[in-house]
């Protein structure tokens, strides 16, 4: 199985106006719920493909609650540990009229120390079944910032691959620790390196640890650096669009391929279809496979120079 950990989950809302106008009354046209937060986005989109996939994390309050029912609804294994405190909820308004996407992200509960030792316990027990583990997104109050570090540090020794998904300090800490692979947007990587050239700051990344390092290029698609070689995966044209979880996609479309041993190309390819068909979908987190299927034939991987 594939093992998502999301310790900052949210419950995801979409809201679709006609048009979003600020200092003005919206009447909604569409809602939809959605169990969110990187990890479990991660989650839904590798059950969809076929793979056995548990999630593990926090969840907590009436919140937590609605996010586990409809949990429950999909193919993922809940293994959502509880706390005290009451799950976050993210809110998406779509403006129908131009495609674009506004988000409004609360704060995440604050995890005790009780309730991180029974995650820890959690998370040890289920890496003795995981072929590959995704730790994602932001950390709630209370979590320490060196966590994905210590994460990572426990699946290598249990011999578990590693793909990391996360921002800032945890990010710079979490790569110390050599993750088989971290997976920054271009925004992530200049924050953390001080390069806006993705190629070099790619390379920074991977030199600070990272095995290989695959950087979301927004609309531009997807560049990967291994030892291995060098790749950009781009897709057959823009789109607009709600782009909540497309870097999620991305995320399982690489992790995925990881474990089915495919080839660097051919991840990236997988990993740009999912995000671009996930971006065309009207809910956040969720694709459309014929989608996926017509844009797999379309994307473009070209290799770059080996030294810039």
């Amino acid at each position: 199985m594939i093992l998502t950990v999301t310790l900052n989950a949210a419950l995801d809302i979409t809201y679709r106006v006609p048009r979003l106008r600020p200092h003005s009354t919206h009447r909604v046209t569409e809602v939809s719920e959605r169990p969110g937060g990187k990890g479990l986005n991660v989650a839904r989109v590798l059950a969809a493909l076929g793979h056995r996939t548990v999630a593990t994390g926090f969840a907590g309050g009436g919140t937590g609650e609605a996010l586990r029912a409809l949990l429950a609804e999909t193919d993922v294994t809940d293994a959502l540990v509880p706390v005290g405190g009451t799950t976050r909820r993210t809110v998406a308004v779509v403006d129908a009229a131009t495609g674009d996407t506004t988000q409004l992200n609360e704060p995440g509960p604050t995890v005790s120390p009780a309730e991180w030792g029974a995650f820890l316990g959690t998370y040890r027990e289920l890496l003795g079944e995981a072929r590959a583990v995704a730790l994602c997104g932001s950390l709630p109050p209370g979590v320490p910032v060196d966590v994905y570090a210590r994460l990572t540090r426990a699946a290598r020794a249990a011999g578990v691959p590693v793909l990391l998904d996360t921002s800032g300090e945890p990010l710079r800490r979490g790569l110390a620790a050599r993750p088989d692979l971290a997976k920054p947007n271009a925004d992530e990587l200049a924050a953390l390196t001080g390069s806006t050239e993705p190629l070099r700051a790619a390379r920074d990344a991977r030199r600070r640890g990272a095995h290989a390092v695959a950087a979301s290029l927004g609309a531009d698609g997807m560049l990967a650096v291994t030892a291995d070689g060098v790749w950009q995966a781009a897709p057959p044209r823009r789109f607009a669009g709600n782009p909540t979880g497309a870097g999620d996609s991305a995320v399982a479309g690489l992790l995925s391929g990881l474990v089915e041993e495919l080839p660097w190309p051919d991840r990236l390819t997988r990993a740009v279809a999912l995000s671009a068909a996930t971006v065309r979908a009207p809910a956040a987190g969720e694709f459309d496979v014929s989608t996926y299927e017509e844009l797999l034939a379309g994307v473009v991987v070209t290799d770059r120079p080996a030294v810039a």
